[in-house]
Formats: C-alpha cells, structure tokens, sequence
C-alpha cells in the first residue's frame, strides 16, 4: 500500500525504546569544541578537529508530528498507510459503495486557491468524484457537525452543574497529544465524537440500512484540513468488531485532493457544477455552522448554555460581536479569547469561556488546569485546536503563502450561509455519537528525559 507522497514513511521496525529515528535524544554529548557542519552537494558533514564525519539524514514518520510522545510504533504507521487517495481509487474499481464526505474548510481551501465561491468549490468537486471518478455518493458534513455541537451542549450542561471543566474534543491532534502526555486531564474531555466520526456513524450505521446492505460493503472517505484526522480515524474505538470494517475507512487531505485532480489531468476551473439534494442534506447546498471554522463549538455550546441555565436567548451575533452579558477579552496573541457571559444583575461572570489554538496557548492552558491550588475552574469551557489559525490552517489544507491568505480563507468560510437542521429524526441514534478516551503510558523511561 502506498502513502501520500506529502509524507513518507519511515523504516516499520518497532521501536518503543530509544532508536536513531526518535525525535527526543535520550543523551545529548557535551564538548568543549564547537563543530560546524559542511556541505557537499546533497551530503552533510560534522567537521572537528578529529575530523570530517558524513552526517545522516534525518527521518520522520507522520505520527512524529502527531504530538510525540517521545516514541512511535509501527503499529500507528501501518494504520495511517492505509489511508492515501491511491486506496480511494483503487476501491472505486471494486465491488463496494463508495461515499466520499467533504470537509467545508476543504473546499474554503479549494475556493481561494482557484478564485471562486466555497459553493462553486463543492459544486466542482462533487461533480469531479461522482462525473469522473465514478463514487457512488458524495455528501458534506454538516449534519454531523450540527450533531456534535448538539451533543456537546448537553454534555458541557451536565458537566456544569457538577462544577466541572469541560475541554473540547474535536481536534484529533489536542487528543492525541492529551492520551500520550496529560493523561490526567482525559476526564475534563467532552466525550462526544467529532463531526467526522459522527459522519462514519451515520454512514456506516444508518446509511446503510437505507441502502439495504452491510457496513463492510460500504467504504467511506473523508476529504479532511488535517492529517491528524487520519490518525483518529484508525483508532480502534471506531472499528467494527462484528463486520471487520471501520467507520471512516480513509482520509485524504485537501492536498491529495487536489493531486486527483492532477493526476486525472482536470484543470479544476474548467470542472462543472453538480448541486443535488441528497439523504443528509435536503438542499444539496453547502453551508456551516456558527462560530469559526473550527466548528463553532464555543458559541454553540455557550447560547445553549445561557439559554438552560439563565433563560436568556443570545444570538450567534451577540457571541462574536460582545453583546447582551458577553465580553471578549483578547489574549496577547490571535490565537487566545476569552468570552465571559454575566447574567444581568450580576457582578462576576457565570460561564467563562476561551478559545486556545496551537500548542503554545495549549500548553499555558494545561499548565494551568493542573495548578492544584487553584480555588475554582480555570474556565467552564475551553475550544482548543492545535493548529494555530484553527481548522482553516490544518497541515492538509493547500499552502497559503502568508498569514494574510489564511485571513482570506477564514473569510470564505464565513461567507457560507448558515443553516439549522431539524435534528429530531436524527436524535434517536445519538449513543452512536460518543466515544472515550485511553491514556497512553510511556514504555521508555529514556524518552521522557528532559533535554
């Protein structure tokens, strides 16, 4: 099997011991003697008083960039290979139902990229992958994410009233980073699934009764910003034990997309437009939900929450504008946000919460939610994303040349409608809409040395 040319793989050996591929040296020597490096051609050399030494050449595995615990196993390495677009089109020429989900901070890539609307990306790309790729079914998933705010409401409610903080539980990243190093903090987690595994959910589970046939039979993409995103949806809490098959079977970023195009020889401006309506979206248009394009979890779940617990409508407007008892405060960089709601009549904020994106704000957050003199909670609720930017700017999306052209991707995005579906027939299956999380104990003391 092959994988992304984006990223290689490295040597499968295991090693769970310190190893020349790891990332964290176990010993770092010590000389009085400065070195310097040379450099011929493609070659690097150390070269000391003792002498020129060839240097090797550094190798890294994907999961080294998905928050390192200072080791990584094949067993990882292996799951993630599975997931390229040469597997996507190696199963079109199959026997099985292929249902490819779409991401819209994807087609926000896509859209600025080739100078048009976030809808005439979808557009293109659904006609791309159901015209010439031939995939049986292509949705958006924005039912799922509806789902997961809707679900993460209810479950920060209950957290609330038992004085709980309550962390968000969407980036794979943040979680992945969480099991292998803070493990301690796993049960201030919401427990609610991402949109994209809601999304296998629904495909595998109700889709497919729909379709009268079986969940092997169906093999399920998602076009996603991240490439963390793969790695979560390799994890064995997603895996159907009875029918051998998990509930996202691949993901491709928006950079393999965009290299199906390529290798299809479509000029991607030259593509036609294919809205139709579909069994998760009536419309068949693309549109979002409120917030940023990191999901909106912050917003939703704080109107939900003034609306139960204070009998107070917020608008989405009030949460981004600082209106009717809300109050932002910015952080000492775009990627940190406080918002406060005080109720009327009171003094001191009822519910705090923030935004916190990328690892240096995660980190001051975790380094504060473990103060264990702290009196209260730190905040009620955090949204936390480990790119910095948020989805918008995940390691998958194209490359954008400056922060200016991330802005511009964000602005896209906002510019999607945004629709409330009726949630009730939907509703009877949300115990397919949690999951749990497992700390992962370091194997090497050697690895977690401080260096």
């Amino acid at each position: 099997m092959t994988f992304s040319p984006a990223l290689q793989i490295t040597d499968l050996n295991d090693f769970i011991g310190p190893s020349q591929e790891c990332i964290k040296p176990v010993q770092t020597k010590k000389t009085k003697d400065s070195a310097q490096i040379a450099i011929s051609g493609e070659q690097y050399f150390e070269v000391t008083k003792e002498g020129q030494q060839k240097l090797e050449a550094a190798t890294i595995s994907l999961n080294d960039c998905l928050a390192c615990s200072g080791c990584v196993t094949s067993a990882e390495t292996v799951l993630i290979q599975m997931q390229s677009h040469h597997e996507l089109t190696q199963m079109i020429a199959s026997d099985k139902t292929v249902v490819v989900s779409l991401s819209p901070q994807s087609m926000a890539s896509l859209a600025l990229k080739y100078q048009t609307t976030v809808e005439e990306a979808f557009a293109r790309t659904n006609y791309f992958l159901k015209s010439i790729l031939k995939v049986d079914h292509v949705f958006d998933i924005h039912l799922a994410k509806e789902l997961s705010l809707w679900t993460s409401a209810q479950e920060f409610i209950n957290r609330y009233q038992s004085q709980k903080m309550m962390l968000s539980s969407s980036c794979p990243g943040w979680i992945c980073y969480c099991e292998k190093t803070h493990g301690d903090l796993l049960e201030m987690i919401d427990s609610t699934k991402s949109p994209q595994q809601i999304m296998g959910s629904l495909v595998k589970q109700v889709l497919r009764t729909k379709l009268e046939c079986n969940p092997d039979t169906i093999y399920h993409v998602a076009v996603m910003p991240c490439y963390d995103k793969k790695l979560e949806a390799s994890r064995s809490d997603f895996y159907n034990d009875v029918y051998r098959t998990r509930d996202v079977d691949c993901v491709i970023t928006t950079g393999e997309l965009e290299r199906l195009f390529q290798e299809q020889n479509v000029q991607f401006a030259e593509l036609q437009s294919l809205f139709e309506p579909n069994f998760f979206n009536p419309t068949g248009l693309l549109s979002r939900t409120e917030g940023t394009s990191s999901g909106g979890h912050l917003s939703f779940v704080l109107r939900h929450a003034v609306r139960e617990l204070f009998q107070i409508q917020l608008t989405p407007q009030d949460v981004a504008d600082g209106n009717n008892g809300i109050s932002i405060v910015r952080g000492r960089n775009q990627d940190f946000t406080e918002v406060f709601f005080t109720p009327p009549g009171h003094t001191e904020p009822a519910l705090r919460f923030c935004y916190a994106y990328g690892f240096r704000n995660i980190q001051n957050i975790v380094r504060k939610a473990k103060l264990k003199s702290r009196t209260r909670k730190l905040y009620d609720f955090v949204e936390v994303m480990a790119c910095p930017s948020g989805c918008i700017n995940g390691g998958g999306q194209l490359k954008t040349e400056n922060a200016e052209q991330t802005r511009q991707a964000e602005q896209l995005y906002q510019s999607l409608g945004v629709t409330v579906s009726r949630l009730d027939e939907w509703l009877q299956f949300q115990d397919l809409f949690k999951t749990q999380y497992h700390r992962v104990e370091p194997l090497s003391e050697g690895l977690v040395a401080k260096w």
